[in-house]
């Protein structure tokens, strides 16, 4: 009786479910690649806001041409990767102070990482800007 009333529930509500049509690579893309206009092939009845959400955004892994592209595949551009030299700026009121960190970990816009002041040799935590600098708060 159960099985009857599910086939019953499926076949009435499986047409009701709409699904958009895939966003698919047109080429192969190896992980780490940041994701242009001309990397995608929309269907005909694809939905261009979800295609241009992923403009921008970087390959976690390598995703083969003609396969459809899925948001856990992506992630934000990476501005800092590990060991990278970065500007590392401290401002409060009018005193500001540039030096030069060490990144600890990678990161992108927004994110706090851990970075190495390479003048003291202390590890503090910043937030990185749009611009690729490094700003800590207190």
């Amino acid at each position: 009786m159960m099985r009857q009333l599910f086939l019953i529930f499926a076949l009435i509500a499986g047409p009701l479910v709409a699904h958009a049509a895939p966003i698919s690579a047109s080429r192969t893309l190896p992980a780490g690649t940041v994701i242009t206009p001309g990397d995608l092939v929309l269907a005909p009845d694809s939905d261009v806001a979800q295609a241009e959400a992923l403009i921008g955004l970087q390959t976690r892994i390598t995703i083969y041409s003609g396969r459809p592209i899925n948001t856990v595949q992506l992630r934000a551009h990476r501005l800092i990767s590990r060991n990278q030299v970065v500007p590392l700026i401290f401002s409060q009121g009018t005193l500001s102070i540039e030096t030069s960190g060490r990144a600890l970990a990678e990161g992108a816009a927004g994110d706090v990482i851990p970075v190495m002041n390479l003048g003291s040799r202390q590890t503090v935590s910043a937030l990185i800007n749009a611009d690729g600098t490094l700003r800590i708060s207190r």
